[in-house]
């Protein structure tokens, strides 16, 4: 075995450990009930919501030039991480009343700030590639570079 082999072995048998602590622990800690009611509620979430919504992105991210979808593609996971990461402190969970200073901004116009800026972010990168590509077919065609004003011509020069 070779060293990259005994690293990879290592880091599979510490993942097996870890995942056999999660699982001693939900056992021990988490009532059946409760597990499997979270379980089923993960599950219709991923397919009533998170599956239609990845498909609809999909279908409308083919309508964007095929140059750009990377971009859009990725903002919009970029988007999504952001609003998953964001959730829980958007709808509130964790603020109690006798308690103002837990989660005391307005979290959910934050979260529409930061997702302007990744949409204004890819809006700019869309532009500057359609621009880089604009000028290089120019450059090809041979049309490209700065215009100069017609020299004029030499009959006209005579008279």
């Amino acid at each position: 075995m070779n060293a990259g082999t005994l690293t990879k072995a290592a880091a599979y048998a510490a993942g097996l450990a870890l995942i056999g602590l999660g699982l001693r622990g939900i056992v021990d800690e988490v009532p059946l009930a409760g597990w499997a009611k979270w379980f089923a509620g993960a599950a219709v979430l991923h397919d009533a919501v998170l599956v239609p919504a990845v498909l609809a992105a999909g279908a409308l991210t083919g309508l964007v030039p095929a140059g750009q979808r990377r971009v859009a593609r990725a903002a919009l996971v970029v988007g999504a991480c952001v609003t998953a990461v964001a959730i829980p402190v958007v709808l509130g969970y964790g603020r109690r009343p006798d308690e103002p200073s837990r989660l005391p901004l307005p979290y959910g116009r934050n979260l529409a700030i930061v997702l302007g800026v990744i949409a204004a972010a890819a809006a700019c990168v869309m532009a500057a590639r359609a621009v880089a590509a604009r000028r290089r077919a120019g450059r090809a065609s041979g049309r490209g570079g700065a215009t100069r004003a017609p020299r004029p011509s030499r009959k006209g020069a005579r008279r």
